[in-house]
């Protein structure tokens, strides 16, 4: 087993083709997690790829041997596992790769009320039980019952966000053959605003194109689909497991997350003023001032959703927001929601008066690079060498090297699920920005 290879910081991610992730890993997995949280029952839910129903069997036998009894959700949305979580008191499993190509699968978990289990909230003791091979055996053996949870998910949506306070506007959506599409049309079903969909159906190959809308080239065929009508206010792509959501505005142009963070952190303080709004290294420096200026205190931490929503249970912050395309709220037990930061956003419109192409330009005060990926042979070195170039600026390794400049930053840090250092920078012109790219492009490439 190449644990050292799966395990991140905040989930379990591997490749099955080449052997790295097994059914055994699965097993092990579902004993220790029993174990760790010393539960009586854990929700299980999948994404539709073929490896997911023989990996569900396996985790479901470790956890049933371990002498808990196993909610098997089916095939759910990664945040429909959250909200199970949060809802019944149990910890959760989501067996998803989320964005990765069709060899790769993993395990989201979770304690009871949606805690996040990461590297050290519970992740390394659960590698380290796998490691040893425990897998006790309970007095008594668990049982498996299956549970459909999708009709109880979208209720829970719609009582964060008021489906009366959504008008008709026209959405495009592009599930990209995931897990979106189990549930977005029956949210619409809900809705006065309209729903044309593209890729809506299930399909773990993922044929049309790869369940990543953070790469601009798998939201061409939703751009395409907006381009050929005019007349839609928002598109939607979500990724595979639907915990991320990506928008274009009325135009077809892209929201960064930033964006999307800031605009749904004014419309979340507008109901809890006073309150924090947690935001990662890489967002927008508009963000926290944006926070601040609608009454919010802006609370800064590492990329990743296990951090995420651990500073949200500090904080008691209303809602979270990252460049990734992730976004947190208190009223969905803290976890991460496309579905949810979707309507809010058509709630935001739906009031606004005015255009997404209109409205974004209160928020958007810097140009940034987007994220830009290298790969290193030694990621630390190259951090180290950009280090040393900036010497005499503000630094910190909250998450990574970020290097302040004042009005422009720049953050070097390596990815969490892949073999890969990701740069993002930020300026007040396009072109310092380009200008601080070359820089830190030609230090970590050694040219």
């Amino acid at each position: 087993m190449q644990l050292d290879v799966i395990f991140k910081a905040y989930d379990i991610r591997g490749r099955v083709d080449t052997g790295e992730l097994t059914a055994s890993v699965y097993e092990l997995v579902g004993a220790a997690l029993v174990e760790l949280t010393t539960a009586s029952r854990v929700a299980v839910g999948r994404d539709c790829r073929a490896s997911s129903p023989g990996f569900f069997e396996a985790m479901a036998a470790g956890v049933v041997r371990a002498g808990a009894d196993v909610i098997d959700l089916g095939e759910v949305p990664t945040d429909a596992v959250y909200w199970y979580s949060g809802a019944h008191s149990a910890p959760g499993a989501m067996i998803t790769a989320s964005h990765n190509p069709p060899e790769y699968n993993g395990l989201k978990l979770c304690r009871e009320g949606a805690a996040p289990i990461g590297a050290d909230t519970g992740l390394a003791e659960i590698k380290e039980s796998v490691a040893a091979g425990r897998a006790a055996a309970a007095d008594a053996a668990g049982a498996v019952s299956s549970v459909d949870a999708v009709g109880d998910y979208i209720d829970h949506l719609l009582t964060v966000v008021d489906p009366g306070r959504i008008g008709p506007l026209r959405v495009a959506v592009d599930g990209g053959n995931g897990m979106a599409g189990v549930a977005v049309e029956r949210v619409f079903d809900r809705l006065a605003a309209e729903l044309s969909g593209l890729y809506l159906e299930p399909d773990g190959a993922f044929p049309n194109h790869p369940a990543d809308p953070l790469v601009p080239e798998n939201l061409a065929d939703l751009e395409a689909l907006m381009a050929d009508d005019g007349g839609f206010d928002l598109g939607v792509a979500f990724d595979g497991d639907a915990d991320r959501a990506f928008f274009l505005d009325d135009k077809g142009a892209a929201l960064s997350g930033s964006t999307v963070t800031s605009l749904i952190a004014k419309r979340m303080l507008r109901s809890s003023p006073g309150d924090s709004v947690v935001h990662n290294v890489i967002t927008s420096k508009a963000t926290a001032e944006i926070v601040r200026e609608a009454g919010g205190e802006p609370v800064r931490t590492r990329v990743g959703h296990s951090f995420i929503k651990a500073v949200m249970a500090e904080t008691g912050a209303v809602f979270g927001g990252e460049h990734s395309g992730h976004y947190y709220f208190r009223d969905h037990y803290r976890a991460d929601s496309g579905m949810l930061a979707m309507l809010v956003l058509l709630e935001v419109l739906s009031g606004a008066g005015e255009p997404l192409s209109e409205l974004r330009k209160s928020v958007e005060r810097y140009a940034a690079s987007g994220e830009i990926n290298f790969e290193v042979a030694d990621a630390a070195a190259a951090s180290a060498r950009v280090e040393a170039e900036f010497a005499g600026a503000e630094i910190d390794r909250l998450d990574g090297l970020t290097v302040d400049l004042g009005e422009e930053w720049l953050n070097l840090r390596p990815s969490n699920t892949e073999p890969l250092l990701r740069l993002n920078v930020e300026a007040p012109s396009a072109g310092r920005v380009e200008e601080l790219v070359t820089t830190v492009r030609a230090i970590v490439e050694g040219m």
